[in-house]
């Protein structure tokens, strides 16, 4: 058994779950992230901006630390701030789940809520501009996720996880909100060696990559309108772009729930559903991993709660039928290749 001091201690080294396979040898692996520290794989980017900022000058002992946050980069910040003495002050909305929220606070960070919009959307622009300001008048260090080259290079370690673990990953897929989880593993996966196919996910309603804006319920992932897409988004390792909606997005992550037992957060569910979709647009054999960035026991009052997708017109019993009609037709098609595989042994014989 390994013995460590701190939490941080325990980033990374995260498991992979095959969740379906298709006849054609194609696999599709879960890369369970969200088993880190604080639930999510954010703390990973987390302690990195801080390691930079202690390195070049920025943060010094008893610092303060700022930073706008939908709930997963707070809480890793809070954890790394409060196991080396800094103060934290995240700067939210009542657009995060509760229970992110609720975890801010018990990880001892601050909590400056800004108004959500009257149409009920995100309040990124506002959060980022509240900030911005506390930094300027504190003195604070603000580590702009979007921007800081800390965040991608974050996951150089999970990179290597993954080669480690599988030699390579022909298909990386995962939703796209800052873009330092895709975008950082996948460059690190390259350098590598891996001929890794980036594959974005984003909300209907996010503007990321040119859509049309709109209002969508999950939350971490996406960008919405007036919102300046950061550096972290770098499309020259991105291969392919998807938009999906908030009912197809929690009908993943309930399906995977119930076929798993494994609890992933919304915009995972819709990672999950852009893979299933396209498993069979990739080569035979290909190697798919979906990161699994986020914990679905944040989401138990609202991406798996009836009434809550109900009130916001998002339960669709069609998109958990689509799901569960994907996972049944790869696992025939397993069965059909096995069995053509021996009747051609039994001729041969």
């Amino acid at each position: 058994m390994t013995i460590v001091q701190r939490a941080s201690d325990l980033i990374g080294s995260t498991p992979l779950l095959e969740l379906a396979r298709t006849g054609t040898g194609t696999r599709l692996l879960l890369k369970l992230d969200h088993l880190n520290p604080t639930g999510s794989c954010k703390v990973r980017m987390a302690r990195r901006m801080i390691d930079d900022a202690e390195l070049d000058g920025r943060l010094r002992p008893g610092g303060h630390i700022v930073e706008p946050t939908s709930g997963n980069t707070g809480n890793g910040l809070a954890l790394i701030a409060l196991e080396r003495g800094y103060r934290f002050t995240a700067v939210v909305d009542h657009h995060a789940a509760r229970e992110k929220l609720r975890m801010l606070r018990a990880l001892g960070a601050e909590l400056v809520f800004v108004e959500c919009p009257s149409d009920g959307g995100v309040s990124s622009v506002q959060r980022r501009r509240v900030a911005a300001r506390i930094a300027a008048e504190t003195g604070a260090y603000h580590p702009d996720q979007h921007n800081h080259p800390g965040n991608g290079e974050g996951y150089t370690g999970l990179a290597l996880e993954l080669v480690r673990q599988l030699g390579s990953v022909d298909v990386l897929v995962a939703a796209i909100g800052t873009g330092g989880s895709l975008c950082g593993t996948a460059r690190a996966l390259r350098a590598a060696g891996a001929g890794t196919h980036a594959v974005a996910v984003e909300p209907v309603g996010s503007i990321i990559f040119g859509g049309a804006p709109g209002i969508y319920h999950q939350t971490g992932a996406g960008s919405p309108a007036g919102f300046p897409i950061g550096d972290n988004v770098d499309r020259s390792v991105i291969g392919e772009a998807h938009r999906v909606s908030d009912s197809d997005a929690f009908a993943g992550a309930r399906v995977v729930a119930r076929r798993t037992g494994v609890l992933v957060g919304g915009t995972t569910g819709g990672a999950i559903h852009v893979a299933l979709r396209r498993l069979y647009a990739y080569p035979a054999g290909s190697l798919v991993v979906v990161l699994c960035n986020d914990a679905g026991e944040k989401y138990l009052d609202s991406v798996y709660d009836d009434e809550w997708l109900r009130a916001r017109g998002v339960l669709d019993e069609l998109a958990h039928r689509r799901m569960e009609r994907w996972f049944t037709t790869y696992a025939e098609s397993v069965r059909v290749a096995t069995r053509d595989r021996q009747a051609r042994v039994a001729v041969a014989a």
